[in-house]
């Protein structure tokens, strides 16, 4: 059994969840979520159906995405740090979007990103020390070292991406799940009331991404940017208009990618860290693989490694759940879906789930190649959602896991200590003490 909070008993109180939203949104939640196929819980102030049928959720977010909007509950908790970044904008500013920065993300791209993951795997297993540590700070170290590398070609200690990591790292900590100021009904043109911890830190980190951003627009000018991401998406125009994203616009995406792909990165590589601490003889047949990673075709020949990294994400998905509104009434299972309903769709109990996955508490990557294993994946797994929003780094981000685990464990041996993680939701899926782990060098 791999560690998680018991849920709430019976259908679980208003007070309970907003007090979840705060402290333990996990342990909130009532526990038949991980065996009912939808929930509705009705409130004064929100009115939400969880849905963890995969017919359900085929439908909202594959077949008719266009009527399942991202919720403008979750986009006004979160807009102080994206602005109207890709990850919450909607409609036509969204596809505009998307039509930008996909092509960044081209399969073919993959392979011109590798050295830079490489480069930052390699780093952040020479940084690690011999004895007991919270391994979560390595993790989140690593992954902003990805984003910079990839990003803007240059490591995590350089001064400014050290400044947006650390701010990054205080905003985690300010910042629920979704902020309460989601769950007020005001009127849209009434601020919301994020607390001044999340206003300081979003300020903080949108002022550090500007001067990135002014830093390559000025080297693009001069014909001496590099040809990594940032370049690629500031110099790519839409094909619709010939527009490219605008300063203000830039600042969005960055702040998308380093809340995509560094927070989320970091939770996975942490949990995956101590469940191979956990289980030695996969951590050996990782640790084998690993002599084999020199090059980017190398990476299809950890297949351990990858099993290893696809059961951490569904075990811990870096995103505990996210919202879709209804914008029509609809008939969910026979029940009445009005207008305006918040949809949630939650990897975390998806991904456990007592109906679709065999022993879906217990840590077994061979699943991953059985029939079984491949029905409930197609069925129910979502590390990085699905449909036209699906996230557009997904490749690289599996690619990111794989090699740093590979990394990591080719120089260092892990063992678990007493102090078992617990965890628990904010803006990632984190534990609530920290991941301790044992290293000693191989």
């Amino acid at each position: 059994m791999t560690p998680r909070p018991q849920g709430a008993q019976g259908r679980g109180t208003l007070r309970g969840l907003i007090r979840g939203f705060r402290r333990d949104l996990l342990g909130a939640l009532p526990e038949r979520l991980y065996g009912a196929w939808m929930a509705e819980f009705r409130s004064p102030v929100i009115h939400s159906f969880f849905c963890n049928d995969p017919a359900l959720i085929r439908l909202i977010l594959q077949d008719r995405p266009g009527d399942f909007p991202k919720s403008n509950r979750m986009r006004e908790g979160l807009a102080p740090l994206l602005g109207n970044g890709v990850f919450i904008a909607n409609g036509a500013d969204w596809a505009r979007q998307r039509r930008i920065i996909d092509p960044a993300f081209d399969g073919g791209r993959l392979r011109d990103s590798f050295p830079a993951v490489l480069a930052a795997a390699r780093a952040a297993s020479q940084r690690l020390t011999a004895g007991v540590q919270d391994i979560e700070p390595q993790a989140a170290h690593a992954a902003a070292d990805v984003i910079f590398r990839t990003l803007f070609s240059m490591p995590v200690e350089h001064r400014i991406a050290t400044d947006v990591f650390e701010a990054f790292r205080d905003h985690q900590a300010a910042q629920p799940l979704v902020n309460l100021a989601a769950l007020l009904p005001l009127p849209a043109w009434m601020p919301r009331p994020h607390s001044r911890r999340t206003r300081v830190t979003a300020t903080r980190i949108r002022g550090l991404i500007g001067d990135l951003v002014r830093e390559r627009r000025g080297a693009i000018a001069a014909g001496t940017a590099p040809d990594d991401l940032a370049t690629r998406i500031m110099t790519t125009p839409d094909p619709d208009t010939g527009t490219p994203f605008s300063e203000a616009e830039m600042i969005d995406q960055v702040a998308v990618m380093f809340l995509a792909g560094h927070e989320t990165s970091a939770s996975v590589l942490a949990w995956a860290l101590w469940l191979l601490a956990a289980h030695p003889d996969w951590q050996d047949r990782v640790a084998a693989e690993a002599a084999t990673l020199d090059d980017f075709a190398s990476v299809g020949g950890l297949r351990a490694t990858r099993a290893v990294f696809r059961e951490a994400l569904r075990l811990y998905p870096a995103v505990a759940m996210f919202v879709r509104e209804a914008t029509a009434p609809e008939t969910f299972r026979d029940r009445p879906v009005p207008r305006g309903a918040q949809l949630v769709i939650s990897p975390w109990h998806l991904h456990r789930h007592n109906r679709l996955w065999d022993r879906p508490d217990d840590f077994d990557p061979a699943r991953w190649d059985t029939p079984e294993g491949k029905a409930s994946a197609r069925a129910a797994f979502l590390p990085f959602s699905a449909g036209p929003r699906a996230c557009p780094g997904a490749g690289l981000a599996m690619v990111e896991g794989v090699v740093m685990l590979a990394a990591i464990t080719a120089r260092w041996r892990l063992e678990v200590t007493d102090r078992q993680p617990m965890p628990i939701a904010r803006l990632t899926i984190r534990a609530r003490d920290g991941i301790w782990v044992r290293l000693t060098p191989r």
